[in-house]
């Protein structure tokens, strides 16, 4: 069977409350990386360590509780549902827990407010600017309490003062103690990371 080697003889450590940036071409691994990261993909060899445990043996159920508790995802295509309510949109992961309660719609005001969102709380998202559809994609990674976010081009549909913007609230969340790992090719968004790695051919380089 022929399959496309994409990342090769990756060594990675990030440390609880890191700020990775990802650099890198187009095809170089960068969303590969990432999905094994977010145990989304599992690698095809080698070990994965997720929080002292080896995630890349566990199996498909035990991999989505782990990813819906400790992870949140944001997407340069910020993927909200249209028909729902900002609010909605932002509750969308626990949705698939079960019942919503008082306290999850409070955590999720609580959240729209601190990203200048709550008088937005019953907008659809079309009526939203891109920036603004984006902190919505944030406050919804944010809903499970996740210790570990990650952050597939977040700016890449945004103008550079929103992009900026996106970036100073991931370096709140940072100084929270939140890990955050993203992948970029803006140099401008990279470099407001603690570190930044370049990806290239699925191997790290020196820049």
């Amino acid at each position: 069977k022929n399959f496309y080697e994409v990342l090769r003889g990756i060594n990675l450590t990030v440390s609880e409350g890191d700020f990775l940036a990802i650099m890198g071409p187009s095809g170089g691994g960068k969303s590969t990386l990432l999905n094994i990261i977010g145990l989304l993909d599992k690698p095809t060899s080698g070990k994965y360590f997720f929080e002292g445990q080896e995630v890349s043996k566990f199996n498909k159920n035990k991999l989505a509780y782990l990813r819906n508790k400790k992870i949140g995802f944001i997407f340069q295509a910020f993927y909200l549902v249209p028909w729902a309510t900002v609010l909605e949109n932002v509750l969308m992961p626990l949705i698939y827990r079960g019942n919503i309660t008082q306290k999850d719609k409070d955590r999720a005001m609580f959240l729209l407010e601190k990203l200048n969102l709550a008088d937005k709380a019953n907008f659809k998202p079309a009526e939203l600017s891109g920036g603004q559809q984006q902190r919505v994609a944030i406050a919804r990674a944010l809903i499970n309490n996740p210790k570990l976010i990650l952050a597939d081009e977040p700016t890449g549909n945004l103008d550079s003062k929103s992009g900026q913007e996106v970036m100073d609230i991931f370096e709140n969340l940072n100084n929270q103690g939140i890990t955050i790992i993203i992948v970029t090719h803006d140099p401008e968004i990279a470099k407001r990371a603690k570190k930044i790695k370049f990806l290239k051919d699925g191997k790290f380089v020196e820049n």
